[in-house]
């Protein structure tokens, strides 16, 4: 079931957003990997970022408003986790301010965002 029901996140368009953010994760990896801190940490966003468009693409398509608050639960923890390593990368200057900040932003639009769909999605679910 799509979650347009129940998600006024505009869902097809976080799809979207999540699968370009995460091109612009790997982008930033590749950049990294060069530098042996660069590519811990990197690995690190790597994974969490790549994972939040991985988890709604599974939530969007969930059978039940229950399913999808969860795995927006799920898309939220890994977003939290990826700006995290982006602001600890922003910290120890690892990548400019002009590298990153956009990056951050998005990731901060992403959360709202998310949050927004799993917060109408419990409210739906328990009207």
């Amino acid at each position: 079931m799509k979650n347009e029901e129940f998600d006024d996140s505009g869902g097809s368009r976080l799809l979207e957003r999540t699968f370009e953010f995460a091109r612009r994760i790997i982008r930033l990896y590749v950049h990294l990997k060069e530098d042996p801190v660069g590519r811990v940490l990197g690995g690190q966003f790597l994974r969490s970022g790549t994972s939040v468009g991985a988890n709604y693409r599974e939530a969007y398509r969930s059978r039940s408003r229950a399913e999808f608050a969860a795995k927006i639960g799920d898309c939220l923890k890994e977003a939290e986790e990826t700006l995290y390593w982006l602001e600890l990368l922003k910290a120890e200057n690892l990548v400019s301010e002009t590298q990153i900040s956009s990056l951050i932003d998005e990731n901060r639009q992403i959360i709202a965002m998310l949050a927004a769909s799993r917060k109408t999605a419990t409210a739906n679910r328990n009207s």
